[in-house]
């Protein structure tokens, strides 16, 4: 077995390794993205939030990105950990499936938003349509991070907490 050939399945084993199983996967993504849909929902019906029918498409869109972002979250949070201590554990899962979470429900949100302005846009596939397309995802990132992470206090902080503990807790 050459050098590079000995390296290359070195690392494909340590990814195999990392890789969650598939029912840590399924029950957390569907556990993940219902606490992610009940943190939004419950913000929005305390705050008087506009209608039920928005309420809906924002507990969904965040139950969503939880759903998508678990198995993304869980599988960087192992592959950075393995082999660890619990302590590296707990602060691999605390910022991976966090950032996860937020990152993929932001894009959900930014196509979503897309979506809406996309009759106003120009032809597809011209420069003018990429510049609206970059500067519309950019704007609904922006506008997600100032009101958007705020659906996930405190519930989806304490779900992260405990995710992180779950985590932790499981054999290296």
């Amino acid at each position: 077995m050459t050098p590079h050939a000995a390296i290359l399945s070195r690392n494909l084993n340590f990814v195999r390794r990392a890789l969650p199983g598939w029912r840590a996967t399924l029950f957390g993504s569907l556990l993940w993205a219902a606490t992610m849909g009940t943190s939004a929902l419950i913000n929005l019906l305390l705050d008087n939030w506009a209608t039920p029918e928005k309420i809906r498409t924002v507990s969904l869109l965040f139950a969503g990105g939880g759903a998508l972002a678990f198995p993304v979250g869980l599988f960087v949070a192992r592959l950075v950990s393995l082999g660890r201590r619990r302590e590296v554990a707990f602060a691999a899962t605390m910022v991976c499936l966090a950032a996860a979470t937020i990152g993929l429900t932001d894009g959900l949100y930014a196509l979503q938003y897309r979506s809406y302005y996309a009759e106003w846009h120009a032809p597809v596939f011209t420069l003018t349509w990429g510049f609206q397309l970059a500067f519309t995802m950019a704007v609904a990132s922006y506008q997600f991070m100032v009101l958007g992470i705020r659906l996930y206090f405190p519930l989806g902080f304490i779900a992260l907490f405990a995710a992180s503990l779950w985590f932790a807790q499981q054999r290296r």
